[in-house]
């Protein structure tokens, strides 16, 4: 199919074949990566800066990663040393870039929306690498190819998600895309941290990890921002733990061979036991190999023309 988006803002704009088709994209992407030369001539001469007002280590470097891969000249824009810092507005960012004849600009902002106000005043492609509670579509989109390998599909899959949902800007573009390829998806986490507004999701909302366990074929794990314990929105990291922290005999009450996922960075102990994180049911390490893939296949669909084949 062609390609015919500009950018990648969240997965709502997305249809399940365009999903789809990313996936598939990705699949000769990752076959790369096992090659002992990573280096493809493919973007030569296109330019990809990243645009990163929060900290990164996963989702910043494997961008960088995978337009490296793909042949493009990368520009790390460091906003700790930039005119940002001096309070440089993002339109006036955004100009700049522009003045520079960009052919992508990857973004990760604090404010929901930041990724869509520069795409709309940049010609330049957008990617958004997470922004606010807003969207992590790379993130849902690397989960999905990651679900893809070891389910086969979605179709009736059962796919639980718990933890911190209110601030979880990965959980909503997860439901989105999930929702799309035709998954069962139920959200589980503490009554504070789990809001009753996400039931315009269309997914089901439970309180009760381990009501919820039996028959999943997936269960992932969102990071808890332990920030958030100042606010008093639960109890106790040890009472958290107790109620939705994952281990392996919790997990053994789905009754199947469940995967277990993390988007990182893990907070072992809280949300994820180590034995159940470094166990053969874990693919954490798997979703990071993906995510370059992915990102690869995202920089080549937006920036490469989607035609041809990418591995020559």
């Amino acid at each position: 199919m062609q390609w015919r988006h500009k950018d990648l803002l969240d997965l709502d704009t997305l249809t399940a074949e365009e999903i789809r088709h990313i996936i598939k994209t990705a699949q000769p992407m990752k076959e790369i990566l096992s090659r002992p030369m990573k280096k493809l001539p493919t973007l030569r001469g296109k330019n990809v800066v990243l645009l990163f007002y929060e900290s990164s280590t996963r989702t910043r470097t494997s961008f960088e990663t995978a337009a490296k891969i793909l042949g493009a000249d990368t520009t790390n824009f460091s906003v700790a040393v930039s005119s940002v810092n001096k309070g440089e507005s993002l339109l006036d960012t955004a100009k700049t870039l522009q003045a520079m004849n960009v052919d992508l600009v990857i973004v990760r902002h604090s404010s929901s929306g930041a990724a869509e106000f520069l795409a709309n005043v940049l010609e330049a492609g957008v990617i958004n690498g997470g922004d606010g509670q807003h969207a992590h579509p790379t993130q849902a989109l690397l989960d999905f190819y990651t679900l893809q390998e070891k389910l086969g599909g979605f179709e009736g899959k059962k796919i639980v998600i718990v933890g911190d949902i209110l601030h979880s800007r990965v959980a909503r573009s997860n439901v989105l895309g999930l929702k799309k390829l035709g998954a069962d998806v139920t959200l589980v986490g503490p009554p504070t941290l789990l809001p009753d507004e996400m039931k315009y999701l269309g997914v089901k909302l439970s309180y009760d990890l381990d009501k919820e366990l039996p028959g999943a074929d997936a269960v992932m794990a969102l990071r808890l921002q332990l920030e958030r314990q100042q606010s008093g929105l639960f109890p106790s990291i040890r009472e958290y733990s107790k109620l939705y922290g994952l281990s392996l005999e919790r997990l053994k009450k789905t009754g199947k061979k469940t995967i277990v996922m993390h988007p990182g960075p893990m907070n072992r102990g809280v949300e994820i036991m180590s034995d159940l994180a470094d166990s053969v049911q874990s693919v954490i390490e798997e979703q990071v190999t993906n995510g370059v893939a992915v990102r690869m296949a995202l920089i080549y669909l937006l920036i490469g023309g989607g035609t041809g084949n990418v591995v020559d």
